[in-house]
């Protein structure tokens, strides 16, 4: 008997650690005793009692406490990195339990750039859903990469090659660019003949502080010019997504990707026979979802669309 009363306590200490780590994992994450409690459903004062029986337990502190919230201490900082790595791979886990091997179910997340998640992936996601009503898809737009190893997202469209080893990559299609105009626009301007008459129209860039996904990306400022010298732009900005919408208001001319003229039938294509820059998308994946219905769905599903929409595929 004493040895099964013993055996309970173990239990109920290691399930008792087991909520502390959650709840500091929740208070790290959101910052504050209050947006804690408010995600998990406590109160403030029961995840302050969590979170101090913890610091007891471990004899450190993990929050310096001010009037403007919680920053972790040292301490802190190594036991959030952990908690991250196994409420990640926790979450990953789960997910792949409940996947049926019949029936892809349960939530996908996907990370793709501002303009082409918006534009081209947004309007055929409606078709997946339809022949996959069990699976729920979170989209996240960003033209930042986000940490796929860190589960911030289970898949990626992206415009570059991954630099992770632990990644697994497919050449979803080759993005080529082409010189667009809105009807607007070319009402007030002729449209160019040859590219030095892009001298005598308003053009637009990305900004300084951009990083576009090919280099030199805005050669519209040095074709057709005498060597040394650039056109002045009419407007920078930072995202292909912010070009184009300037372009379709009728602001200037721009190099956009042949998705955006795909979607946007009233753009005007101007110098076609110019050869402008392209790039590589691929669809990426960690390594650890390899054999994720989800993922496999997914992945095929792009596939398809892109062959029998003709546009061009890298393989």
């Amino acid at each position: 008997m004493p040895r099964q009363a013993v055996g309970k306590d173990a239990k109920a200490g290691i399930a008792m650690d087991w909520d502390k780590l959650r709840i500091f994992h929740a208070v790290a994450e959101a910052g504050s005793f209050t947006h804690a409690g408010e995600a998990l459903n406590l109160s403030q004062s029961a995840v302050s009692r969590q979170i101090s029986a913890l610091e007891e337990s471990l004899h450190i502190p993990l929050f310096h406490r001010h009037a403007r919230g919680l920053i972790l201490t040292e301490q802190g900082e190594l036991l959030h990195r952990t908690a991250r790595e196994m409420f990640a791979k926790l979450s990953m886990t789960t997910a792949r339990i409940r996947e049926s091997r019949e029936r892809p179910q349960g939530l996908l997340r996907v990370t793709a750039t501002v303009a082409f998640g918006s534009i081209w992936l947004t309007p055929r996601l409606k078709d997946f859903l339809e022949l996959y009503p069990d699976m729920d898809i979170s989209l996240v737009l960003a033209d930042t990469e986000l940490d796929l190893s860190m589960r911030e997202a289970d898949a990626a469209i992206r415009l570059m090659s991954p630099r992770q080893p632990d990644l697994v990559k497919l050449n979803l299609m080759r993005i080529g660019y082409r010189i667009l105009a809105s009807p607007a626009y070319l009402k007030d301007h002729p449209a160019p003949k040859t590219p030095r008459d892009l001298d005598e129209h308003k053009i637009i860039v990305y900004g300084d502080d951009a990083t576009p996904p090919v280099p030199n990306l805005d050669w519209l400022l040095e074709v057709g010019t005498q060597p040394g010298k650039r056109r002045r732009p009419v407007l920078r900005v930072n995202s292909t997504y912010g070009i184009f919408r300037a372009v379709q208001s009728g602001l200037g001319i721009a190099a956009l990707p042949e998705y955006i003229k795909r979607e946007s039938p009233d753009l005007v294509e101007v110098l076609p026979e110019l050869h402008a820059p392209s790039i590589d998308a691929y669809f990426v994946y960690p390594e650890e979802l390899r054999h994720s219905m989800r993922i496999a769905v997914f992945r095929d599903y792009l596939v398809s669309r892109i062959a029998g929409e003709g546009m061009k595929s890298t393989e």
